[in-house]
C-alpha cells in the first residue's frame, strides 16, 4: 500500500521502537515527522538519512512530551497530521512506597498526558480532511501488570482508555483510533541490558533472554521494530478502516496466559 500524500507524526522516535515505526511509514510513502527532546545535529542527520533512503519528506522537531504546551506546538509546528503516532515513554521501577513522585509524574506526563495533548491538537485538522489515523503505542503493560511499575502500568491502562473514547468520539467520521500493545521488544536499549544481565545471573545470552527478559513472553522471541512500523501501516491502510477502539497485541502470546 501507499500512505503517500498523508504526513505522519510519531513522538519519541529518534531511537527504537519510534525509529523503527517512522521508518516503515516512510517506506510506505509518508511525508513524516521524528520527534525527541533533544536537538541536536545527529537528531536532524537522522531525518535526513530516512528521508534519502525512502524518497519522502522527513523532519526532525524537537518538543518536550512532559510539556502539555510543548505537544500542541509539536503538532502546529508539523502543519497538522493524517496519522498520529503516540509512542514517547520512559520507565521507572521501584515498590510504591519508595516510588519517587517526580518519577510518577514524569511518567504519567509523558506515557499518558501526551497522547491527550496531541491527539486534541491533530484531530480537529483529521476531522476536516474526513481521514485520520490516531495510533497508541501502548504496552502488554496496558492489559495486565507487574509488580514495581506503578506509574507505567497505570499510564498504559490509561491510554487504552484514551484509545476507546478518542476512538467512540470520532466514529463515522473517517478517523479510527487503536492501540498496540508490545510485549518486549529488541531495542538498542534492551539489547544494552543484556550483558549486565548475564554478569547479574551469571548466565550466558540465550538463557538470559530466555528465561530472563522473555519470562512472560511464550514464544521466547523479542518483538521487532519493523513489525511493530508494520502493524502501525496496517492500521493506515483501508483492510483496517473498521478497526477502531481496540487493542492490538504483538507480544508473543504474553497477554494469552
Amino acid at each position: 500500500m501507499t500512505l503517500k500524500g498523508k504526513r505522519a507524526i510519531v513522538t519519541g522516535s529518534n531511537s527504537g521502537i519510534g525509529l523503527g515505526v517512522a521508518e516503515e511509514l516512510a517506506k510506505a510513502g509518508a511525508e513524516v515527522v521524528i520527534n525527541s527532546f533533544t536537538d541536536r545535529d545527529e537528531d536532524h542527520a537522522l531525518a535526513a538519512k530516512i528521508a534519502a533512503d525512502h524518497g519522502v519528506s522527513v523532519r526532525y522537531i524537537a518538543a518536550d512530551m512532559s510539556n502539555g504546551d510543548a505537544c500542541r506546538a509539536l503538532v502546529e509546528k508539523a502543519g497538522g497530521c493524517d496519522i498520529l503516532v503516540n509512542n514517547a515513554g520512559i520507565q521507572h521501577v521501584a515498590a510504591i512506597e519508595d516510588f519517587p513522585v517526580d518519577k510518577w509524574n514524569a511518567i504519567i506526563a509523558i506515557n499518558l498526558s501526551s497522547a491527550f495533548h496531541t491527539t486534541a491538537a491533530a484531530l480537529p485538522g483529521m476531522k476536516a480532511a474526513g481521514w485520520g489515523r490516531v495510533i497508541n503505542i501502548a504496552s502488554a503493560h496496558g492489559l495486565t501488570a507487574s509488580p514495581f511499575k506503578s506509574a507505567y502500568v497505570a499510564a498504559k491502562h490509561g491510554v487504552v482508555g484514551l484509545t476507546k473514547t478518542v476512538a467512540l468520539e470520532v466514529a463515522g467520521k473517517g478517523i479510527t483510533c487503536n492501540a498496540i500493545c508490545p510485549g518486549y521488544v529488541l531495542t538498542p536499549l534492551v539489547e544494552a541490558q543484556i550483558p549486565d544481565t548475564m554478569k547479574q545471573y551469571n548466565m550466558d545470552r540465550e538463557t538470559v533472554v530466555r528465561d530472563v527478559l522473555l519470562q512472560r513472553q511464550p514464544s521466547k522471541q523479542f518483538a521487532t521494530t519493523e513489525q511493530l512500523g508494520g502493524t502501525v501501516v496496517f492500521l493506515c491502510s483501508g483492510a483496517a478502516e473498521q478497526i477502531t477502539g481496540t487493542t492490538i497485541s504483538v507480544d508473543g502470546g504474553w497477554t494469552a496466559l
